[in-house]
């Protein structure tokens, strides 16, 4: 019996990695006066979608977020820089990586936020399609040892 093993690549290089810049205002903050949490998932689910859509050249929606990381807080008045690029890639979806990073007057840069999202590229009906840039549509089967 023949088993189809769905092929991904895998993918080292951010060269290809999108920039996003934001300053945090008071509206942004939470009751701390720091970044809160929804609105920083929303930064990075908008870089996410920008990286995956310019990887693609195709619409793309959101399938899921993964190990989101809140690593240092990030004061009202901070320039938040937001880096994604596609870190895995199937025939219609992909994974997209993401780091955030904070800086104040005077202070070096500062890691501040990390997490994962699944991306999948889809058609005007909103169901999932190939990406130019993924495999062959049609494989070439490999042969079965015994």
């Amino acid at each position: 019996m023949g088993m189809h093993l769905r092929k991904l690549r895998t993918m080292t290089n951010q060269s290809t990695a999108l920039e996003l810049t934001e300053i945090v205002f008071p509206e942004h903050a939470n009751h701390y006066g720091t970044l809160f949490g929804g609105n920083a998932l929303m930064l990075m689910s908008k870089a996410a979608f920008l990286a995956a859509r310019s990887f693609a050249q195709a619409d793309v929606v959101m399938a899921g977020c993964g190990d989101a990381q809140f690593l240092a807080p990030v004061p009202v008045g901070s320039v938040l820089r937001l880096r994604a690029w596609v870190s895995r890639q199937g025939r219609s979806s992909l994974t997209v990586s993401v780091t955030g990073t904070f800086e104040q007057l005077g202070q070096p840069p500062r890691e501040a936020l990390r997490s994962f999202f699944e991306m999948v590229a889809v058609d005007k009906g909103g169901r999932p399609r190939r990406i130019p840039k993924a495999y062959p549509a049609h494989p070439h089967p490999e042969k079965e040892e015994a």
